[in-house]
């Protein structure tokens, strides 16, 4: 791809603006008085899987959080204040953990090289592949196992949301919420469905929290 200068992407900006108003003129206005999006998309920081292009959405539509190789870290301060505002103050109705094929994350994590700062996160994705190990090293060759830990990376993040306080609190509460794990197909452009979680979900004993005894916290009025 031919590189750009910053001079040209503020153009296109213009452009892009100018454009909207022609075809609708009250489309920035309309954007201004606020946000409802369904969806939150938690994806990779890849420049290749934009969440609005490839699914066909409109700005407004998602609600949209990215790093590294699209995980659900705990101790991931922006990720979780994210999926706070996500599910308790838009309201969400789903969760959309994006992975993708060729994934730069994951094909570090696979090397046994150091990649300095970037071993702390990749970390995560090194503790997946230890824990499907059995099955990765059935698998004939490095490719076909790369694709398959970007695809178990998927489900074990979507599994990693319900051990939030911030998901099992919105299904006690009967919100309807659901978290989905897809992985992109940056040869094809096709998006493959891998998981499905709503609140029938077993979350295990050890993630659980006991609502019983709970307050929730008091909601700020923005």
């Amino acid at each position: 791809m031919p590189s750009k200068e910053p001079y040209e992407l503020l153009q296109a900006n213009r452009e892009w603006a100018e454009s909207c108003r022609r075809e609708n003129p009250e489309y920035f206005s309309d954007m201004a008085k606020g946000q409802s999006p369904e969806f939150l998309w938690i994806g990779c920081s890849d420049s290749r899987v934009p969440a609005e292009d490839i699914t066909g959405s409109a700005p407004g539509e998602l609600f949209v959080a990215r790093n590294v190789a699209n995980l659900v870290v705990h101790t991931d301060l922006n990720l979780m204040s994210v999926l706070e505002y996500a599910v308790v103050y838009l309201k969400v109705k789903h969760i959309v953990i994006c992975g993708h094929y060729e994934c730069g994350g994951v094909k570090a994590a696979m090397a046994s090289r150091s990649f300095g700062t970037l071993n702390k996160w990749i970390r995560n994705i090194k503790d997946i592949a230890f824990m499907h190990r059995d099955e990765l090293e059935l698998l004939p060759n490095d490719g076909t196992r790369e694709r398959r830990l970007i695809e178990l990376n998927v489900i074990e993040q979507a599994k990693n949301l319900t051990h939030t306080y911030v998901v099992q609190s919105a299904w006690n509460r009967g919100q309807e919420l659901t978290i989905h794990g897809w992985v992109y197909d940056v040869g094809t452009g096709h998006i493959k469905d891998m998981i499905s979680i709503d609140r029938g979900y077993p979350v295990p004993n050890a993630f659980k929290y006991d609502f019983e005894a709970d307050t929730p916290p008091a909601i700020p009025n923005f």
